[in-house]
């Protein structure tokens, strides 16, 4: 049986002051080939006072490997679409894991994009900023509209 959590790329967890006694960090998977992007990602994350485990998956095929371990639980998928081996079209066509809910994290603006990926289940697109800001604001939105513990937390948000 493989472990595919040993697969990832990079893992970051808030820091311990945002953390409360015995609370469980929430995980999300990150499905992003950009280095540059994911070390920003995990830069936004890790300053959650959320408890928040970022796993990534550089790539389509190791995206679907990691959401078919049933021990893999994720709270929430961050998918860009551009991704190498499986594009994120496909990933979201293949996943069987439609408890989960995935937010589109990509550059493209194409609304074809967009309303592939809405149709094929994504819960929200969110298209990429250039301008760190507006693109720490960007994930910032992710996490409070999506990011919950199942005992409670915020309800998401309708695909828009």
């Amino acid at each position: 049986m493989r472990n595919s959590c040993n697969t990832t790329a990079w893992v970051g967890v808030t820091n311990s002051k945002s953390m409360t006694i015995g609370a469980a960090p929430l995980q999300i998977l990150l499905i992003e080939d950009s280095a540059g992007d994911t070390l920003l990602t995990g830069q936004i994350v890790a300053e959650s006072p959320i408890p928040i485990r970022l796993v990534v998956a550089r790539d389509g095929v190791q995206a679907l490997d990691m959401l078919a371990d049933p021990d893999f639980q994720p709270v929430l998928i961050i998918l860009d679409l551009n991704i190498p081996l499986i594009s994120g079209h496909v990933v979201l066509e293949r996943t069987h894991r439609k408890e989960i809910p995935v937010v589109i994290f990509s550059v493209s603006g194409d609304p074809a994009d967009k309303r592939r990926a809405l149709a094929l289940g994504a819960r929200e697109y969110v298209q990429k900023p250039m301008n760190l800001g507006d693109y720490k604001e960007a994930i910032w939105g992710i996490l409070e509209r999506w990011a919950r513990t199942e005992k409670g937390g915020a309800e998401g948000a309708a695909a828009t």
